[in-house]
């Protein structure tokens, strides 16, 4: 039996782009140490040169023990498992991330190391031809009622993660289609999972930093404990903190310290979540009522953050970015020539400066779906189809068969009247929605606003593909390749647009299995060709990782590609 050992610790190329945000979402330059804000932050000509880190690095001796971390979320959620479809937003996988078991720590370059709280070791290695990752648990890792987390919970997500099932609905299956087994390896704390074919962003897998961390095997065993055992309540954990109270009437989650968490003693005694809008999330920092908050491109958070006394600036070049969803299940936008010619309809400079005014961010268009500009293999794949052309829009929309009839352009009797969905109270997004409408309408094409609460702009409508366009952002984690899958695949759940192809599928299925950087980087490029093609998701720009912060606010901000290590987070002395 030939055994050879692949690759332990991997940096990753790029940053794959899940989980769905509203505008305000939550969610390497050295080891542990922060970065400076790239160039300060250069003009529009400059784009920065490194993903970096800004968090308020300290020591856990410089922290003082105890305190409250008040913290935003957009909304206050109805599913708060962040592996099941409806959960796949930035709320509820904010919330997730101090509760659940997540394998590997993510550094600012996207470095993956073992996260020894939950995992002894871990390898892949090859038998018999096949990819092998033996998983190795920390024997002292268990659920919040005591019981062991052992192999029997990797094998239990891998059967409600795989896709086999159509019960089940997952935000992602990337990784787990392609395994074969999960068996007990020496002992209960060993798990052996093999692989059909190779996976080369395994780490991925139980990860957080890519919204995938563990559950119990007790609550996914079943697709109806999948589906509901986190609905309205999280029965289990497994964190450095634990559930005191979910309150929907005050729109908090209230999460303590456990007193039986094996790791380190966290800093904080106390963590809230406050589901509130754009404007009271900027008014609660102003009063000193949160202590973090996230601007991302909002004018009027930004001037919050610099008008606040005792407040300090974060900001890093993420693997986040904004952009336009179009729905090709809609009948209007069925077409994919119908969808270029609106990405063609629309200038992006234009939209880009407006949106990024004042905020001291490169105002450089996006023109890629699966990497930003600033990260190795990075190129612009869009066949003019990123290029402001009227006139090129308007050719695609004749060919289609919408014919300018008036001031709309009609077909079979039927106005080209898109709904565009647009979440209350965010203001950037009330601004893109204006700009998207006249532009749109000079090539004949009518804009319907429709207003959403933020709760329900996904919910009930991006979901639920009641919708004709959409603007949000796409927040990154590190693996290019599996991180971007159930986005961008035909038939996945997480596929918001509905537009797809099988050179899409393959692509990306190509660069989850490559052997080397630049084997994934051809493959992404390639996959990133395709989804101009289908014409599904317009890039609008890298989305600014821009923060508030109470100054004494330690080991949280603007994360990059790293992830929040929550036992350290806490207030300086």
């Amino acid at each position: 039996m030939g055994r050879r050992r692949l690759q332990h610790h991997r940096t990753a190329l790029l940053a794959g782009l899940t989980v769905l945000t509203l505008s305000l979402a939550l969610c390497s330059c050295s080891s542990g140490q922060d970065a400076p804000a790239p160039d300060a932050l250069p003009g529009a000509t400059g784009i920065p040169k490194l993903t970096s880190v800004d968090i308020n690095a300290h020591d856990r001796a410089q922290l003082r023990q105890g305190g409250t971390l008040n913290l935003a979320i957009t909304q206050f959620s109805h599913q708060w498992s962040p592996i099941q479809t409806d959960g796949s937003e930035s709320s509820t996988i904010a919330v997730s991330k101090p509760l659940l078991p997540t394998f590997f720590r993510s550094d600012a370059a996207g470095t993956q190391t073992v996260n020894p709280a939950y995992l002894q070791e871990a390898h892949a290695e090859v038998r018999d031809g096949h990819q092998v990752v033996i998983w190795t648990l920390n024997p002292k890792a268990h659920w919040s009622d005591g019981t062991p987390i052992t192999w029997r919970d990797i094998e239990a997500d891998w059967h409600a993660l795989n896709g086999k099932d159509p019960a089940y609905r997952p935000s992602s299956s990337s990784g787990f289609e392609l395994v074969t087994s999960v068996e007990r390896g020496k002992d209960d704390f060993q798990a052996v999972m093999t692989f059909d074919r190779p996976f080369s962003e395994w780490q991925s897998m139980f990860n957080g930093a890519a919204n995938a961390p563990l559950l119990p095997a007790s609550k996914v065993a079943t697709p109806d404990l999948f589906n509901s055992a986190y609905l309205d309540a999280i029965p289990l954990t497994a964190g450095p903190f634990k559930v005191e109270r979910l309150d929907p009437a005050a729109q908090t989650v209230t999460l303590v310290a456990d007193p039986t968490w094996w790791g380190d003693k966290p800093m904080l005694d106390r963590i809230v979540f406050h589901a509130l809008l754009p404007d009271a999330t900027r008014t609660a920092f102003a009063k000193g009522e949160i202590d973090l908050l996230n601007s991302g491109p909002d004018l009027a958070g930004y001037q919050v953050i610099k008008n606040t006394k005792g407040a300090a600036v974060r900001r890093a070049g993420g693997p986040d970015f904004r952009q336009l969803t179009l729905n090709a299940r809609s009948s209007l936008l069925s077409d994919a020539t119908v969808r270029q010619a609106v990405f063609q309809a629309i200038n992006r400079d234009a939209l880009i400066r407006s949106d990024l005014n004042g905020l001291d961010w490169p105002a450089v268009p996006l023109n890629n779906h699966l990497l930003v500009a600033n990260q190795n293999g990075y190129r612009d794949n869009s066949l003019g189809l990123s290029r402001f052309d009227p006139a090129e829009a308007a050719r695609k929309l004749d060919a289609a068969g919408w014919k300018v009839d008036g001031d709309v352009r009609k077909k079979d009797g039927h106005e080209l009247n898109l709904r565009m969905v647009v979440p209350a109270g965010v203001d950037v997004a009330q601004n893109e929605t204006a700009s998207v409408s006249k532009m749109l309408k000079d090539v004949g094409i009518k804009v319907t606003p429709v207003t959403a609460t933020p709760s329900e702009f996904f919910t009930k409508y991006v979901y639920r593909h009641d919708f004709d366009l959409a603007v949000y952002a796409l927040i990154g984690t590190p693996f290019p390749a599996s991180g971007s899958r159930a986005t961008f695949v035909q038939n996945s759940a997480a596929n918001r647009s509905g537009a797809g192809s099988s050179a899409v599928d393959a692509a990306l299925d190509q660069a989850a299995a490559a052997a080397d950087a630049g084997t994934a980087s051809e493959a992404i490029n390639q996959a990133d060709g395709e989804l101009w093609k289908v014409a599904g998701i317009l890039p609008l720009y890298q989305r600014p990782q821009l923060y508030g912060a109470r100054a004494d606010l330690a080991n949280i901000g603007a994360q990059g590609l790293s992830d929040i290590v929550w036992e350290n987070v806490g207030f300086t002395k």
